[in-house]
């Protein structure tokens, strides 16, 4: 059956159709630039006439090294589009994307939802106002106490993952680390969520094509979203094409919405209060108040959690353990520390969340590791209000779209040093505090301001279980490292990161 990354592949000829239909149209925001400074951003000469440049660019999946680029070549502002801007200066992070401050999200972020779903997620509603409400309904659920009470969840999808890693190493084959992190991650939040796995840890494989279809789903969202009002018709063309691994994790979601519902209805007022899992949750927030929080909000919520909660944890871990198998040093200061921690604690089976925060190298490591490789890589890009907003040093007219690239900001050189390209974990642990809150500022693998990713507390906690038990346990080695590659459809994902792993001890093994 054609997989919707194959289904997007056929309709790329449509696509570029109907964009070049858009140039005229793209065209005309630029001719009202006529009468303002905006005329002289600087940037590559077809972005001024229309979003064709901008689509071609990302298409490639590599803009995040173009947009490092281009700043380098034209200066902290630079044209990517008609009335969009690309932005590197720093001072414009706390203008932007500051609480409050009217920069709503643009509409590249339509093309990431249905045009007419019933609940808006929290990633794509360009609503502030309801945006802040609906965020705050669900908010205690992602806050760090909560976590304490999914630590088990986390801890069961580990020992799953670590059975696996040992029949590789045993067998003595090439390991894909970015395909196995995917599986830890897509397992785990899925067990958090709705309280069971897709299984595929347990089952080493993609059954269901669901990592292709995400891929193409994301490659999508990326290209669509650069000419968004394009974004019905193709919502109501692609639905016409046949079901891809996307729907699994919808059949899924709803199956276990279904079932949680008419257990909700038999089980005990203690019974409920004790179940950690997201969808539990969320059916008690609805008994509370059911028009405020309607079944399309569960299932919103509990999707967008998967959808959005596997591949960025995912990149960033194997972000994490590419860069400490390719720094040797580093990677033995880190299994010190953990080796330290393990003895210190009377060598568990896990060390707890709590206690991994208390381990400055191991902070150091993922900070740095999500610094030189945050997950997206576009633009987050955001309407500059209708009053208008002086960014450095230029004014932009209200409904011009401006945006800073994480990538773009992880490098700069200003706040990370002259390094700023290097993974170097002790950046974190030698600067001044005035240094070290600079750079804590300018850090922003999880978004900046009200929009957050929400999820940013769960996927580090997903970080910091499994990376002690993995660097106490196995030593990996980078393989063909020259075939590893990234591709950047707003999640930039590693491809044929691949390793292998022998076993570095016997005793005090998880699960054991």
């Amino acid at each position: 059956m054609e997989t919707l990354s194959q289904s997007i592949s056929s309709l790329s000829v449509v696509l570029l159709g109907l964009a070049v239909v858009y140039f005229c149209y793209s065209a005309v925001p630029f001719l009202s630039e006529s009468s303002t400074s905006l005329r002289s951003v600087p940037g590559p000469w077809l972005a001024r006439f229309s979003r064709l440049w901008y689509l071609k660019e990302v298409s490639t999946g590599q803009f995040h090294h173009r947009n490092v680029a281009l700043h380098k070549k034209y200066g902290p502002v630079v044209r990517i589009a008609p009335k969009q801007y690309s932005i590197s200066d720093p001072s414009a992070l706390k203008i932007i994307y500051g609480i409050g401050n009217g920069f709503a999200k643009s509409g590249w972020y339509d093309a990431s939802s249905a045009p007419d779903g019933e609940w808006k997620d929290l990633f794509t509603d360009r609503n502030s106002a309801r945006h802040s409400a609906n965020r705050r309904v669900v908010a205690k659920l992602y806050s760090a106490t909560a976590l304490r009470g999914i630590e088990p969840d986390v801890e069961y999808c580990i020992r799953e993952f670590v059975k696996q890693i040992e029949r590789i190493a045993k067998s003595g084959s090439t390991m894909n680390l970015q395909f196995w992190l995917q599986c830890y991650a897509f397992d785990v939040i899925s067990q958090i969520t709705l309280g069971n796995t897709f299984g595929f840890l347990e089952s080493g494989r993609d059954h269901t094509g669901i990592f292709d279809s995400l891929h193409g789903y994301l490659k999508y969202c990326a290209l669509v979203g650069v000419e968004h009002e394009l974004h019905r018709p193709l919502w109501w063309l692609l639905n016409k094409l046949p079901a891809s691994g996307l729907v699994h994790i919808a059949r899924f979601t709803a199956e276990q919405l279904a079932h949680g519902k008419k257990d909700l209805g038999a089980a005990s007022e203690a019974d409920l209060a004790s179940r950690q899992n997201f969808l539990s949750q969320l059916f008690r927030l609805q008994k509370k108040d059911p028009q405020k929080f309607p079944d399309s909000a569960i299932f919103s919520t509990c999707i967008t959690n998967i959808g959005a909660g596997s591949d960025t944890t995912s990149i960033s871990l194997c972000s994490v353990l590419h860069n400490l198998m390719t720094h040797p040093l580093a990677l033995e200061k880190l299994r010190q520390e953990v080796d330290a921690k393990y003895s210190e604690l009377g060598s568990p089976e896990f060390l707890p969340f709590k206690d991994t925060q208390a381990m400055p190298y191991l902070q150091a490591c993922i900070k740095e590791a999500l610094r030189l490789h945050p997950a997206t890589g576009l633009p987050l890009a955001r309407v500059v209000p209708e009053t208008g907003a002086t960014i450095s040093g230029t004014h932009f007219l209200g409904g011009s779209v401006v945006g800073i690239n994480t990538w773009v900001m992880h490098q700069n050189t200003d706040i990370f040093g002259p390094d700023a390209q290097a993974f170097r974990p002790e950046r974190w642990l030698d600067q001044s505090s005035e240094q070290l809150s600079v750079m804590e500022r300018h850090w922003i693998p999880f978004g900046a301001g009200s929009r957050t990713c929400i999820g940013k507390n769960i996927s580090l906690l997903e970080m910091n279980k499994l990376i002690p038990v993995l660097i106490k346990a196995f030593d990996f080695t980078a393989v063909d490292g020259e075939k590893a590659r990234h591709e950047n459809y707003w999640l930039v994902q590693q491809v044929d990161v691949l390793c292998k792993i022998t076993m570095r001890r016997n005793d005090n093994q998880v699960g054991k």
